[in-house]
């Protein structure tokens, strides 16, 4: 008897003990553990840029950001992330462009008074100071959009109806998209999304499986002012060249040769291979070299440009792309074409912000919204 109830005392103590393991076993496994790698994988990356992410207040009318008279003043918001250790903060510049007080909001929930460092409207980006923060969130990792690939993951924070710190998830739709500016420029190879942007998410990171930066977060394409699933982010290639120029100089010249071109759908519709030039600038180099746009009486095309650089071009990024690549001070080479015949020429690259192209009449096009604005107009200089 006595044998039987040490041997039943002894496979008890050993059940006892390996349950004791099993449980420290399962508490010592990592975080997360029971979810899937993919879910392991997003709630990483939410967690190690989410801190960096900020919400953004910006008064206009009344500096007093606590004031309560709606009558005379209003509100904008959207998202911003922290670019370095100096408390400056990139977020678009349709977010603060006309506010005259900024408060910015932490993932820990500190409110802090920000200032505006310097606007890029050509690019819809502008870059913001915190004011006396205590600790700085890290800033965010930055990656490259010129090796981007439709069909990679993409993850997009921000700050959605007022929504802070909300997650959503997508892929890269297509790249090499363009986007019409308020300052009647388009930024190219724009990077387009399903991830959900909606009102709110303006100025906010789009992230790649790995947490980098690759796109800042500007507009989306609807009929009803909220997301339809097509979403477009500022290609990080151009916040990486804008960014340090507004931290240093507070603008950004815009390159230009005072060449208004028509809208692609133009081109489609009249069979046309190249650029159609729509309004030459006044007192512009094209306007000096006496480059002609299209004559509206007559109903007659002037120059067609069908190379720049010596490459062949077919849109408008191809055009502009190449002014950025170069810049102000530079000379652009064009290949045009004029009553089928072919010439080339040399233009200098001004500041196109120096000049004011007139206003061009461009075909309807559906509404096109920044994700917390309203549509805006295109122009190209």
């Amino acid at each position: 008897m006595n044998c039987c109830l040490l041997a039943f005392v002894g496979a008890l103590s050993a059940t006892v003990v390996t349950g004791l393991a099993v449980e420290r076993a399962v508490a010592q496994q990592p975080e997360h553990q029971d979810l899937l790698a993919v879910e392991r994988r997003t709630v990483e990356i939410f967690e190690r840029a989410s801190p960096s992410i900020v919400q953004i207040v910006g008064r206009k009318g009344s500096s007093d950001m606590i004031s309560t008279d709606d009558t005379t003043t209003g509100t904008q918001t959207g998202t911003g992330f922290v670019w370095d250790n100096l408390g400056h903060v990139v977020t678009n510049n349709h977010v603060v462009e006309g506010t005259n007080a900024l408060a910015v909001r932490l993932s820990n929930g500190e409110v802090l008074r920000a200032v505006v460092v310097g606007l890029a409207a050509t690019y819809d980006l502008a870059v913001i100071r915190l004011v006396d923060p205590q600790k700085l969130p890290p800033p965010l990792s930055v990656g490259q959009s010129s090796t981007l690939k439709v069909g990679q993951w993409t993850f997009a924070i921000g700050t959605p109806f007022g929504l802070d710190q909300s997650l959503t998830t997508g892929v890269i739709s297509a790249t090499k998209r363009h986007l019409p500016t308020s300052r009647g420029r388009e930024i190219g190879n724009v990077i387009q999304t399903d991830a959900a942007i909606n009102p709110g998410n303006s100025g906010g990171p789009l992230l790649d499986s790995s947490g980098r930066l690759i796109g800042v977060n500007t507009a989306i394409y609807t009929s009803s002012g909220q997301n339809s699933g097509i979403g477009f982010a500022i290609p990080v290639d151009v916040v990486s060249r804008v960014v340090p120029q507004l931290i240093r100089d507070g603008r950004v010249p815009t390159p230009g040769v005072g060449i208004v071109p028509a809208a692609e759908t133009v081109a489609t519709r009249l069979g046309v291979a190249g650029i159609i030039i729509m309004r030459i600038v006044a007192n512009s180099p094209a306007g000096r070299a006496g480059l002609k746009g299209v004559d509206t009486t007559a109903g007659t095309l002037g120059d067609v440009i069908v190379a720049v650089g010596g490459k062949p071009v077919h849109r408008i990024p191809d055009f502009t792309g190449e002014l950025e690549r170069l810049g102000v001070g530079e000379k652009l080479q064009l290949t045009l074409k004029r009553d089928d015949k072919e010439y080339s020429i040399e233009l200098p690259i001004i500041d196109a912000r120096r000049t004011t192209p007139p206003k061009q009449d461009q075909p309807a096009s559906p509404k096109q919204d920044q994700a917390g604005s309203p549509a805006q107009d295109h122009k190209t200089p």
